[in-house]
């Protein structure tokens, strides 16, 4: 569905067709721009082939490995087996379905789709070489560049694809490691580590922090570590990890404390996951002269452009948060200013969500980030050991927090942990965008027996009118 070969001008160039670019070339299409869209690796981005998709594939059949196999409290006794080959066929299946979604979607809306490596000559021109090898000179009045994030590799871990491994390896893995060390306890860490420990493996985390989810409410931190424990995955809080060394049939990882303790963790295979970095080396970019950031990402404006009128950015590259749905946005942002349009991302608030078991899902404000901006926050809450709904399937863990503004009496964040906190966030981010009240909430009727009652307690909760808290 790619072109064979590209146009030689265009209104707009994409670079990257991860949610950001595919999404802004969408709309842009949609508008009534000529729109070329390019991309050296995969149309859809690391999200959809190697990121978001695959890992929420596999957690899903995951959860049905370990729920099967520890409901006997519902009188449910069972022995899985799990096919690992043909689970990844299942996963590749589907990751296929929804990249030749995007590449139909991007043809439907008229933009012209290019499988190549995308290099600025000067601020108007491109060079493209092809996957076929071919060089071609493509003109653009306006560029979107779209390049994305990488994995950050440690200089003493260099990654090999087979025993040490960024996020994305894991998904081309030979088999299910009966042990495997994850180096990072942010949410891809976690992610991976709850997807293998409900598979079987021996999964151990080490991290230099005190505690998983650096940065985050300690309340939720200490919800989603002690679910993990309960799954069997071991943490080493503390430790730096120093030194790697890949033998026959395992690796070994050395490690230190601040008061100069060294450890050993061995592992037959070990994910390197301490975070992200812009890729802004790829294309060419120091030709632009585009200012950055300290942290190198491009610098935009509200409008999503960088230093240069004509050139956009959006995505990972453009800065944190690095969240797909954040990169969409943007994208959409994007498209609607090169069309002409009054748009901006200043009002937008960006929910971040870790599918860890049980999920967890923040938007706006915490209690705290609340006190200190000058608020003066009430707290609700409804337990969903509380909830009818959460009981019946078993899954009584977690809480919905709203954080209101007492003066303005509007919902200002949430916090949810939970089965389906993901799903649930939702109601809150249209709630808070839309500057309503916890009785508005409250007051609208939600079916029973459901989990998003959990939202409409925990409103009510504010206004001291819930009726299954206490």
């Amino acid at each position: 569905m790619a072109m064979s070969s590209p146009p030689t001008e265009t209104d707009v160039l994409i670079i990257g067709a991860g949610p950001g670019g595919y999404a802004a070339a969408i709309r842009a299409g949609q508008l009534g721009l000529d729109v070329t869209l390019a991309d050296a690796d995969a149309f859809g981005g690391v999200c959809l082939n190697y990121g978001c998709i695959p890992s929420k594939a596999l957690l899903s059949a995951a959860d049905i490995v370990h729920d099967a196999g520890h409901r006997e409290s519902m009188g449910i006794y069972a022995d899985p087996y799990i096919d690992w080959d043909e689970l990844l066929e299942w996963q590749a299946g589907v990751v296929a379905r929804l990249t030749d979604g995007v590449k139909q979607l991007c043809t439907n809306a008229g933009v012209e789709l290019v499988d190549g490596r995308v290099r600025f000559v000067d601020e108007h021109r491109a060079a493209i070489t092809t996957t076929d090898g071919a060089d071609h000179e493509l003109s653009f009045d306006r560029a979107v560049v779209a390049t994305g994030s990488r994995a950050v590799e440690l200089e003493t871990f260099p990654f090999d694809e087979e025993a040490v491994l960024t996020s994305r390896d894991v998904f081309s893995m030979a088999d299910i490691p009966r042990r495997l060390l994850i180096v990072g306890a942010g949410y891809i860490g976690l992610e991976l580590a709850t997807l293998f420990s409900k598979l079987g493996t021996a999964v151990r985390v080490v991290e230099f922090e005190d505690d998983v989810l650096p940065g985050w409410d300690d309340n939720l931190r200490e919800r989603i570590r002690e679910h993990l424990e309960s799954l069997g995955v071991e943490f080493a809080f503390g430790h730096r990890a120093t030194d790697c060394t890949v033998e026959s049939s395992e690796v070994v990882v050395s490690t230190e404390t601040d008061d100069g303790t060294e450890t050993e963790h061995t592992a037959d295979r070990i994910v390197v996951a301490v975070g992200r970095q812009p890729v802004t080396d790829t294309v060419g970019l120091e030709t632009l002269n585009l200012e950055t950031t300290e942290r190198e990402f491009l610098d935009i404006d509200e409008q999503c452009r960088t230093s240069l009128d004509h050139v956009f950015a959006i995505g990972d590259v453009a800065g944190e948060p690095m969240l797909a749905h954040k990169a969409s946005t943007e994208g959409h942002v994007a498209a609607e200013v090169l069309a002409g349009r009054d748009a901006s991302t200043a009002d937008q608030q960006i929910p971040a969500v870790i599918f860890t078991d049980p999920e967890v899902a923040t938007i706006g404000l915490s209690e705290s980030d609340a006190a200190a901006a000058g608020y003066s926050p009430l707290i609700g809450e409804m337990p969903f050991s509380a909830s009818g709904r959460a009981l019946t399937t078993n899954s009584p863990e977690g809480f919905v927090r709203v954080v209101v503004d007492e003066e303005a009496s509007t919902i200002l964040g949430a916090q949810i942990v939970g089965a389906d906190a993901s799903e649930l966030v939702g109601e809150l981010i249209v709630a808070i965008r839309a500057g309503l009240s916890p009785h508005d909430v409250s007051a609208t009727v939600h079916p029973h027996p459901t989990f998003s009652e959990a939202v409409m307690e925990a409103c009510a909760d504010t206004l001291d009118e819930a009726v299954h808290t206490n």
